[in-house]
């Protein structure tokens, strides 16, 4: 038994290093920065522009296009990505990679924040419709229909629906079973039993009801975390110059192995940053334009809204769990350094937030945090279930999405007792996979992609808004 549990270790290992390679990270890094570039860095001049066409309108938006709202579809994607990476992700990505990780996280997300609007847009451009009328899209129509590449596309719906599984599934469950036994006392499987049965009953209702469930459930979950996170950093503003320098000295570190020095090192750093990163927000798998989809938006529309879910899971939400566990000071960078993340005796995960929840708050905040992350992790299961049905669907027709909804019930019981650094290891290999046709079919249908940016966007080489005005940010 145990010589099969080392195998399977090794096996899982070769393949974390092979989806997440040079290859996967240059990629990555490729695709943000032309669109980047060839926007002008529209997330940060633009950055009115994109807040006022998102948030700006999310309340005043009721104009229904498509199944959902505008609204409940970011709401959907951020369900999916305002999870267990938040807050369990977040806690690994420190523990596996060291502080330097979360530099290498803003990283990712400051790129992927185009890499999201470029998806969204080209998802916009090849959106399809279901035989209700409503309209559908994903990365597996845009690599079909612009790559003309059927057998890329069910690659990635493959990948797409192992990382539901892995992911969107059995990582939220997990963190959820750990963060009630921390907490609570329960047990894993009666965890597993009744959020499998919670789940069941609102997926069963499809899209719709969904997006019902996200749009009241997120924005309560997103400013009750915040409010917690923010007070810890307050109330430990003394530390937070030094944990900002630690964090850019680490992500530059190269003591790892140079005379047996304590430390993780820039590789280690930057590999576990941005596919924590990409685990957290999605950017460059080609998820989150299945749910942004079915509002029916423009393409252009869309994208801005693939610009702010990233800038609110990673730029905002990751980094302020990050500096509240640095913060906090139940972060021991030498015993984990030493440890070189795989000690069990140290607290990981959720656990690891909750100690810096409970340090400031007492036992209070360890029962807060764990509230926190059942509603953050049921959340994401209920945004992946919805990825990994259009997937199912896409690849063996509409029956198999009911099918595969069984399936995701049953797994979310796997997920609670299994263990965490290997849920975290599967999902992190199942998007890395998933990731690759993505990004080959996004940088290749990239002139598309400029060139709707330039007729609608603010500020591209004095183009002119779809109403014949010159855009605001010409003017300044």
């Amino acid at each position: 038994m145990e010589y099969a549990n080392g195998a399977l270790r090794l096996v899982l290992q070769a393949l974390h290093q092979l989806a997440w390679g040079p290859g996967t990270i240059g990629m990555l890094a490729l695709c943000g920065a032309v669109f980047s570039f060839a926007t002008g860095f529209f997330q940060l001049r633009g950055i009115r522009y994109w807040l006022g066409g998102t948030l700006g309108r999310a309340f005043r938006d009721d104009g229904r296009r498509g199944a959902t709202t505008a609204f409940q579809s970011a709401c959907t994607a951020l369900a999916a990505t305002l999870g267990t990476g938040n807050i369990a992700g977040v806690a690994t990505a420190l523990v596996a990679g060291g502080p330097g990780a979360v530099f290498w996280m803003w990283v990712s997300a400051l790129l992927g924040t185009m890499t999201a609007y470029a998806e969204n847009v080209l998802a916009g451009l090849y959106r399809g419709a279901d035989r209700d009328g409503n309209p559908v899209g994903g990365a597996m129509f845009y690599i079909e229909k612009g790559l003309h590449s059927r057998p890329l596309a069910a690659a990635f719906s493959f990948f797409c629906l192992l990382g539901s599984l892995g992911m969107g599934n059995m990582a939220q469950a997990n963190s959820i079973a750990e963060g009630l036994r921390d907490v609570f006392r329960l047990p894993p499987l009666f965890t597993g039993l009744v959020v499998a049965t919670l789940i069941g009953v609102a997926i069963a209702g499809g899209i719709g009801r969904v997006g019902k469930v996200t749009e009241k459930i997120v924005p309560f979950m997103a400013f009750a975390y915040t409010g917690g996170a923010v007070l810890i950093v307050v109330l430990n503003i003394g530390r937070l110059p030094g944990v900002l320098a630690l964090i850019l000295r680490e992500a530059f570190s190269l003591r790892a192995g140079l005379g047996g020095a304590a430390g993780y090192g820039i590789a280690r750093a930057l590999t576990v940053g941005v596919a924590r990163g990409v685990s957290s927000n999605e950017a460059g798998l080609g998820s989150s334009v299945m749910a942004n989809s079915a509002a029916g938006c423009a393409p252009v529309e869309q994208g801005m809204w693939g610009v702010m879910e990233v800038a609110v899971d990673t730029l905002f939400m990751c980094t302020l769990t990050a500096l509240a566990i640095l913060c906090s000071g139940v972060y021991d960078f030498e015993a984990y350094a030493a440890a070189g993340g795989s000690s069990e005796q140290l607290p990981n995960g959720a656990a690891l937030t909750a100690d810096a929840f409970r340090a400031a708050f007492g036992p209070a905040g360890g029962v807060f945090l764990a509230l926190s992350l059942t509603l953050f992790a049921f959340s994401t299961l209920l945004g992946w279930s919805f990825y990994g049905s259009q997937a199912a669907e896409y690849l063996w027709g509409r029956r198999a999405a009911g099918v595969y909804k069984a399936v995701f019930v049953g797994v979310i019981v796997l997920g609670c007792v299994t263990r965490l650094e290997l849920v975290w290891e599967i999902s992190d290999t199942f998007n890395g996979f998933m990731a690759l046709p993505n990004l080959a079919a996004v940088l290749w249908l990239s002139p598309q992609v400029i060139r709707e940016s330039r007729r609608h966007l603010p500020g591209q080489k004095g183009k002119r808004r779809p109403d014949g005005r010159k855009n605001h940010l010409q003017a300044e």
